[in-house]
């Protein structure tokens, strides 16, 4: 009983323990998957404000460049701003300042220059100066309410002597637009402004001079909408606040109307935008969390469960045989003679099966490469075809992948073929390898310099494939910013040949110098490059097998320094 029950809690406790890394690896994939969603869509709002505010620029300074501004010239610089290539844009206006008394004076001015039956309304001001809309273009169906005194509006006026005074473009608090008050008030939107201050570019005596500001009207949830639905895949909301807004109320949400998930995936994140602080609020899709059909974890619990009670009951069945067991000595010390024969087959049994599965292995290479070349091909047939952007970038991923698939499985092959191919010694001259090696490897962009290289005795191919490994890698694993440089020397020590690759890359750190070598393993300054981390595992397999050593370490010029040593030619 003590024996089944130790069983058992070893066997449950493994299975705990499966059950709980894996549901820890699914967080964490969740936890990944959120925290590059909401950093996707804050890339794409501070990207699409950026976009305004460079069309806003270039409107600001075509207008600064007219000596004689006409509302005929306006339109037509201002044609270009509408929704179609700036969603949640209302439309554009050119407000000047007055005072007071000089209402009627800029109202006949702009009357003249083609502002037909302008009309300024003044409102009540503080500051003793009018901020009028004197030109305007209105990107919907409602017009610009030129002749609209703004210092009625705080966030507007606010926003515009900002701009002045910082002589860049300023984005306003969030506030309701003039045109959009006359609608009822579950229809009007929480809306912004761009401002931009105009400043003379010609005459040139008029260089610098203040001529007034440019207002570019935006409405949040629009906005929101055409920024965030093409990225927000994996989201269920998308809400954005102005923190420097009094209230707790979301400036706009956005919603994809998939099922939300977890509270613990929902990521916020502060967005500085144009001098003023958003702040968004990423809920995820349920999908992001769930699974089809059981989670991993779930199925370890089964599984494990499954052994374990298997594991009990082969436990209680050798327990209770045990005395059998025993009366059945007798006659297995007759059968002894016939088993040793039956042993002496399954060993010849077994050497077929060793020999059976060196064929294997070349025939599952073939296999799986012979698909992987066709679905290589398909894609490569595909690219030359007219595709969609996110066709095209799938159809690249798809290549990719087929590509790495590929490369995984030589170097898996490689790996266990290290240990038994058999070796064919023979003198094998290192400078004809090398020489091959370079050709094939250099695309005009790395420098090699090759010393005297010796003969030595080994199998050509397997040798091959170790300074393959080790030049690819030299010119691989090097800054993009950097013309790879590699040295290839060697000297006599004793009964061998020490050979030594240098090369100028990244290098590998001195604690990691022997993990390099460990089957499966990466450095973190390689991750960033594509490899499976078996290259170095089989170069140190070969190089044991021709009874030498392999070690790694620092270029004192930067990079690495690889060395191994090899049997002389007797």
């Amino acid at each position: 009983m003590l024996l089944l029950a130790l069983v058992a809690v070893l066997g449950l406790a493994g299975t705990a323990s499966a059950a709980l890394g894996l549901w820890r690896g699914e967080q964490r994939m969740a936890e990944r998957a959120a925290d590059q969603q909401s950093a996707r869509v804050a890339e794409a709002v501070t990207d699409e404000v950026r976009r305004y505010s460079d069309y806003l620029t270039s409107l600001a300074a075509s207008v600064g460049a007219q000596q004689t501004l006409e509302a005929g010239e306006f339109a037509a610089i201002a044609a270009p701003i509408d929704r179609a290539n700036l969603p949640g844009v209302t439309g554009v206006a050119y407000v000047v300042a007055a005072t007071p008394a000089q209402t009627a004076q800029v109202q006949a001015y702009w009357r003249a220059h083609g502002a037909d039956g302008l009309v300024l309304q003044p409102g009540d001001t503080d500051r003793g100066q009018h901020l009028f809309i004197v030109l305007g273009r209105s990107s919907d169906a409602r017009p610009t309410p030129v002749g609209r005194d703004l210092t009625a509006t705080p966030a507007a006026a606010s926003a515009m002597r900002a701009a002045q005074q910082r002589r860049t473009l300023i984005m306003s608090a969030t506030y309701h637009l003039i045109k959009d008050r006359a609608l009822p008030a579950e229809q009007q939107q929480a809306s912004f402004a761009l401002a931009a201050a105009i400043h003379a570019t010609a005459p040139a005596q008029d260089a610098g001079e203040f001529r007034g500001w440019l207002l570019l009207g935006l409405r949040a949830g629009d906005f929101l909408r055409a920024t965030v639905e093409a990225v927000a895949t994996q989201a269920s909301a998308v809400q954005m606040m102005d923190t420097e807004t009094d209230g707790d109320v979301p400036l706009v949400r956005w919603d994809s109307g998939r099922a939300i998930g977890p509270d613990d995936l929902t990521r916020q994140l502060s967005v500085e935008v144009l001098g003023r602080t958003w702040e968004l609020t990423v809920e995820p899709a349920a999908r992001l969390a769930d699974h089809r059909g059981l989670a991993p974890h779930t199925i370890a619990v089964i599984v494990g469960t499954v052994i374990t009670a298997l594991l009990l009951a082969l436990t209680a069945t050798v327990t209770t045989s045990r005395d059998r067991a025993v009366r059945r000595v007798r006659e297995a010390t007759t059968a002894l003679r016939t088993d040793i024969a039956r042993r002496e087959e399954v060993e010849q049994r077994l050497r077929r099966r060793e020999t059976e599965l060196r064929g294997f292995a070349g025939i599952v290479a073939h296999d799986l490469r012979a698909p992987l070349a066709r679905i290589t091909g398909y894609a490569e047939l595909l690219a030359t075809a007219h595709l969609e952007p996110d066709e095209s970038d799938m159809l690249a991923r798809l290549h990719d992948g087929a590509h790495r698939m590929t490369a995984l499985i030589d170097d898996l092959l490689g790996y266990a073929t290290a240990d038994n191919a058999e070796l064919r010694l023979a003198p094998v001259d290192l400078g004809k390898i090398l020489a091959e090696i370079i050709h094939d490897r250099d695309d005009g962009r790395a420098v090699f310099t090759v010393g005297s290289l010796p003969v030595v005795n080994g199998d050509a191919v397997l040798l091959r494939q170790v300074f393959d490994n080790l030049v690819g890698n030299a010119v691989k694993y090097c800054a993009p910013d950097r013309r790879p440089h590699i040295d290839i020397r060697s000297r006599r020590d004793g009964e061998r040949w020490r050979v030594e690759v240098t090369d100028n890359g990244i290098g590998i750190p001195p604690d990691q110098a022997e993990a390099v070598f460990t089957a499966f393993t990466r450095v973190d300054e390689h991750r960033h490059y594509p490899g499976t981390g078996l290259g170095l595992a089989i170069v140190q397999r070969i190089v044991q097998r021709h009874g030498g050593t392999i070690g790694v370490e620092p270029n004192p010029e930067g990079g690495s320094r690889f060395w191994l040593t090899l049997p002389a030619v007797s």
